[in-house]
């Protein structure tokens, strides 16, 4: 049975979460539970039974915790409403950003359209808790705080009712070897540059294969299966997908991994 590339991502980062929440709370059931334990000694040092136990879990933790927290970031959802102009702002942590394509566009414009404002009225009208009652609002969302690592899912795969199945969008979307969010953050500019790609390779989301493009030390490298090769960097842009409804060309690039460039941020 095919696999879906961010459906085992979503499914890997729930597992990391997990287990680190496990973790952290067995250390910390470790440490209530001890009293003053026993001292021994090794290679002649003192060590206490309570250190032995907890120094390694505690030291994983904070490890686990920096390498989560490359790629978390958190968006705000912003909605005003139309009567008393106030402003009702939520936060919620993403761990990678899943946008709407459209043709012969790119990833800018796919995040611009995320960010767009979108007016609710009718019946999706928004309850305004200082006027207590259903006004017409708009609603926005931004990210607050951009991740060090950036996961981009282009959604590539929409479901038909009148075919009763998922449909693969070839679309053309550029996205760039170097990513600016300027219109996007509410903190300073970002910038990102792309150094990993999912492709997808194939007609539909039910079959087809996955190979990925990497960028180490400086070069790129194509990765399917066991097979690793080296690639020129003008190559990557073969994955942007098809121009044309119809095509030939069926490998198209499907999750984008950006890397945020502290150098070139004034945070």
């Amino acid at each position: 049975m095919h696999q879906d590339a961010h459906e085992f991502l979503i499914f890997l980062l729930n597992e990391l979460v997990d287990i680190l929440e496990k973790e952290v709370q067995a250390a910390k059931d470790d440490t209530e539970s001890s009293s003053l334990p026993p001292e021994r000694t090794t290679n002649g040092s003192k060590v206490t039974q309570a250190d032995d136990i907890h120094k390694e879990p505690l030291i994983t933790w904070k490890i686990n915790v920096q390498l989560f927290a490359l790629i978390q970031g958190i968006l705000t959802n912003e909605t005003r409403c139309l009567r008393c102009e106030t402003v009702t702002a939520r936060d919620e942590i993403f761990l990678d950003l899943s946008l709407d394509i459209e043709q012969n566009s790119s990833i800018t414009s796919c995040l611009k359209n995320f960010s767009s404002i979108e007016t609710l009225n009718a019946d999706d009208k928004f309850f305004c808790d200082k006027c207590c009652s259903l006004q017409e609002a708009q609603k926005r969302m931004k990210i607050k705080k951009p991740p060090q690592i950036l996961v981009i899912q282009l959604k590539r795969f929409n479901y038909i009712e009148q075919l009763g199945r998922n449909k693969k969008l070839s679309y053309r979307v550029a996205f760039p070897l170097e990513l600016k969010l300027i219109d996007y953050v509410e903190e300073a500019d970002a910038v990102y540059s792309l150094f990993a790609v999912v492709v997808h390779m194939g007609s539909g989301s039910s079959h087809g294969h996955y190979v990925s493009l990497i960028k180490s030390h400086h070069h790129w490298l194509f990765f399917d299966d066991e097979n690793v090769e080296m690639i020129d960097e003008s190559a990557v842009q073969t994955f942007f997908g098809s121009a044309q409804e119809y095509s030939s060309n069926t490998d198209h690039g499907y999750i984008l991994f950006y890397e945020r460039d502290v150098t070139n941020n004034h945070d």
